[in-house]
């Protein structure tokens, strides 16, 4: 997660955490280790990890999921990183902005809240709706977000099994930053059971989850699936949807359904803490598009189910760039959008309302936009040396970033076009 510190990027120091906090020194073996078959000590690491590093305290019953810290953070950083490299106002980079308030919906927030509770003492400018099915879980899940002060920045809504996913009206809401859920895996309690025989080793912690929390008709790919339908007619209510996913196959499945809807920009990630393993999903209406570490981050995707390239090197030359710098800046400002140069940082971003710098565009009469065209072409240039190898001339890249639009054929004859102005002087 490069835009934000991950604290747990290292294992948990049980020792450590030991010497901080005394209910979790109480259950720690005498080997220094957790004993993860023990329900009572894997919640204790929970409460106690959440303690510490959040100042949150958290109860939850013996009968519901306990939650991972690391893996819910990392999910949320995950999502961090989607919204600051998509924002509909960018800038020169794509750094975190602290003070840039954020909505998100939860779906299926579980008796624990997590990711509410991880959310708003992580991000203090962020906020959460939640909503949950079970009214055990639910429950919980209010107590939870009281005793930590949170009631006025997280709104909780029981819904029912067969209602909608997405609740945005009943909520209140107008528009939100994203969604993010832990749908159940799998699609009955033999297909758990099945699972769980097939491993090849015993689990590394042991699962408190009631059927509700880790089975669903059709599995995650049903229940995703029921996201994107829904998604259709929110639009651009929402700027990212998202969904974990726990098996590696269900990716393919979720983009070939996002892909015959018709969504244009995807993103795909992949979550990795210790042993675990997950997949994050996320999909968008509106035409803002992810950097490309965040949109490809998954190892093992078939490169089908990942989308465009979002960056590309559009030319490499023999020329200092500076003397770069200006070719650029010359032949974007003479394309008639919006164009902001930094000379000295050699980075620009810019848009255009269409396709002007074509021989056929120009056929057509493309020109400079008129007052009031969308522009729906967006981007950022990077000018910048790149490291000399021995017994070769130094060497000046220009980097295209695609910021914004949904056709990806327009993007790579915008770089051509830039790649012929460098050469051509």
């Amino acid at each position: 997660m490069d835009s934000d510190k991950n604290m747990y990027k290292k294992d948990v120091d049980f020792t450590e955490l030991a010497s901080q906090d005394a209910e979790f020194k109480n259950i720690l073996k005498p080997n220094g280790q957790v004993d993860f078959s023990d329900p009572e000590s894997v919640q204790q690491l929970t409460k106690s990890l959440l303690k510490r590093d959040f100042g949150l305290k958290l109860d939850l019953p013996p009968d519901r999921l306990c939650p991972a810290v690391p893996n819910r953070l990392n999910y949320l950083l995950w999502i961090q990183d989607l919204l600051d490299t998509s924002t509909p106002t960018p800038s020169l980079d794509d750094t975190h902005d602290p003070t840039r308030p954020v909505i998100g919906l939860d779906v299926g927030t579980g008796a624990s809240a997590i990711y509410p509770l991880l959310g708003c003492s992580h991000y203090p400018t962020w906020r959460f709706a939640c909503t949950d099915t079970d009214p055990h879980s639910f429950t919980f899940a209010r107590k939870n977000i009281t005793q930590n002060n949170l009631s006025n920045r997280v709104r909780l809504l029981q819904t029912e099994p067969d209602g909608p996913l997405l609740p945005l009206d009943d909520l209140g809401l107008d528009t939100i930053d994203f969604t993010l859920t832990n749908p159940p895996f799998f699609t009955s309690p033999a297909d758990l059971i099945a699972s769980a025989s097939l491993k090849s080793r015993p689990p590394s912690s042991v699962c408190t989850g009631a059927p509700s929390e880790m089975v669903t008709p059709g599995g995650e790919t049903a229940f995703v699936a029921r996201m994107i339908a829904e998604s259709i007619p929110l639009g651009q209510r929402v700027r990212w949807f998202t969904a974990q996913l726990g098996k590696l196959g269900s990716v393919s499945t979720v983009i070939k359904e996002l892909k015959e809807k018709g969504v244009k920009n995807w993103a795909v990630g992949e979550l990795v803490q210790g042993r675990t393993k997950r997949w994050v999903v996320g999909w968008s209406w509106v035409g803002w598009r992810p950097a490309v570490r965040v949109a490809r981050g998954a190892v093992g995707v078939a490169g089908g189910d990942l989308p465009f390239p979002s960056e590309a090197v559009a030319v490499k030359v023999v020329v200092e760039a500076e003397k770069v710098g200006r070719r650029v800046d010359e032949a974007v400002a003479g394309l008639g959008g919006k164009w902001k140069w930094d000379a000295d940082g050699g980075v620009g971003v810019g848009f255009v309302a269409r396709n002007t710098w074509s021989r056929a565009a120009r056929r057509k009469g493309g020109g400079m936009e008129e007052e009031g065209d969308e522009m729906a072409f967006g981007f950022r240039i990077y000018v910048r040396g790149v490291p000399k190898e021995e017994k070769k001339p130094a060497e000046t890249e220009v980097v295209v970033r695609w910021l914004k639009g949904d056709d990806s054929v327009l993007f790579e004859s915008f770089c051509g076009m830039i790649k012929r102005k460098v050469e051509a002087q």
